[in-house]
């Protein structure tokens, strides 16, 4: 087995380096945005007057990278040639989030809210795969511009990671739907004109069948923004909705009726290997800088370097990042190679584990770090911070652990590959 990186890649990610030298860090450091990085990044990026939503000009810097990285070409990688991307794969996607997680806090990639310069997309992904002829033609080009977009409304108060006991209802009236109900932690909610709100539209609770996602235009009667909910890691962009006898058209409907769930599980792997290859980066980059730390810090007349209780635990989390490294390379071939779904239980070994390994490593960068580890003038309480998220909203661990179990134990069956009897 040949574990090198293709040559195409390697000579990718040599070319992403020279355009973020050229391009992103010239921008990241004019104009004071580096106050959106240092020690100042989350009083710059929050608008403590406004609620805690995100400061316009701290939007408005992303933005600006976006349009750059999109201009060389480099923003639409995994999209279709036929929509201006490089039909990337998702062995490239993890490796290129990897690379530039394992490069710190930059303008290059901030995961806090799903910026990249090679973005992931999922919004124009599913567009692509499941919108009508004239949802895509209303919506892939201004998704890709930033001049349009859409808010995820899945997860309720009451039911959190279970999405198939799903309050929220619509029932047909005319040529058209009301939609009755809740969602909390609406992330992006703030600014986008639209809502995609799933609601129970036939079957009972816990039903997998019977989920109908909804185009819902933000500013319709009837729905209300209730609060947005601080976090740990300020600003916030993750809303409380409300929805009360909110009328659709029926071309509001998005992917099919009572196929809601089969929407977004169609990508959820997609999503979920290249966020585990984001952590796997992020906790690459502690064990570097405390690695180099120890090696320069001399208390007691020695580097801490040579302390074996330095040492160990660093190494310990090393071999860990190399197993995972593997694991997801093979994962994300797999994927390539034999579908999305033919590795449900591998993704969820990839991203329980990623996460859990990001926040030991940021607590350990912290401890080695001393009292400056744990001041912000270090970015490894804004790693760990974000990162401790993704141990609960990209499927909460223990969820993942039970999916894996599932598979181990035939409680559920994954698809076989391509070409491979399922018998």
């Amino acid at each position: 087995m040949n574990f090198d990186l293709p040559e195409d890649l390697r000579d990718y990610l040599a070319e992403l380096d020279e355009f973020i030298e050229r391009e992103i860090k010239p921008l990241e450091n004019s104009d004071d945005n580096m106050r959106f990085f240092d020690h100042r990044r989350e009083d710059a990026r929050t608008d403590w007057e406004r609620g805690g939503l995100p400061n316009e000009e701290w939007e408005q810097l992303l933005r600006e990278a976006r349009k750059r990285a999109d201009a060389a070409g480099h923003y639409r990688y995994p999209l279709p040639e036929a929509y201006g991307g490089k039909n990337g794969t998702n062995l490239g996607m993890a490796i290129i989030r990897e690379h530039f997680a394992s490069k710190g806090l930059g303008l290059h990639n901030d995961l806090q809210n799903e910026h990249s310069i090679v973005a992931n997309n999922v919004g124009v992904l599913l567009m692509i795969q499941y919108g009508t002829d004239e949802q895509k033609e209303r919506f892939v080009q201004g998704l890709l511009e930033g001049t349009t977009g859409f808010a995820f409304g899945i997860t309720e108060p009451d039911h959190g990671s279970d999405a198939t006991h799903m309050e929220t209802t619509a029932v047909r009236d005319g040529d058209g739907w009301v939609i009755n109900g809740e969602k909390t932690w609406n992330t992006g909610i703030h600014k986008a004109p639209y809502d995609l709100i799933f609601a129970r539209t036939a079957g009972k609770a816990g039903d997998g069948h019977g989920i109908t996602c909804f185009l819902v235009p933000t500013d319709t009667e009837g729905f209300k923004v209730e609060e947005m909910l601080w976090t740990f890691n300020m600003p916030t962009d993750h809303g409380h909705v409300s929805l009360t006898n909110v009328r659709v058209p029926d071309t509001a409907v998005f992917g099919g009726e009572g196929r809601g769930l089969g929407v977004v599980q169609h990508f959820f792997n997609e999503n979920r290997i290249r966020q585990a290859a984001s952590s796997l980066g992020a906790a690459q980059f502690c064990i570097n800088e405390s690695v180099a730390y120890a090696l320069e810090r001399k208390p007691f007349g020695k580097p801490l370097a040579t302390n074996q209780a330095i040492q160990f635990p660093l190494v310990e989390l090393q071999t860990q990042c190399e197993m995972l490294r593997a694991l997801i390379h093979k994962t994300a071939w797999m994927m390539d190679t034999y579908g999305n779904f033919t590795v449900s239980d591998k993704v969820s070994m990839c991203n329980y584990w990623s996460n859990r390994l990001c926040c030991e490593a940021a607590d350990r960068a912290m401890q080695v770090h001393g009292g400056l580890g744990y001041s912000r003038h270090k970015p490894f309480e804004h790693i760990y911070r974000h990162h401790r998220r993704y141990r609960i909203t990209e499927g909460a661990e223990e969820i993942q652990m039970r999916r894996v179990a599932g598979y181990m134990f035939g409680f559920m069956k994954q698809r076989a590959p391509k070409g491979v009897s399922e018998d």
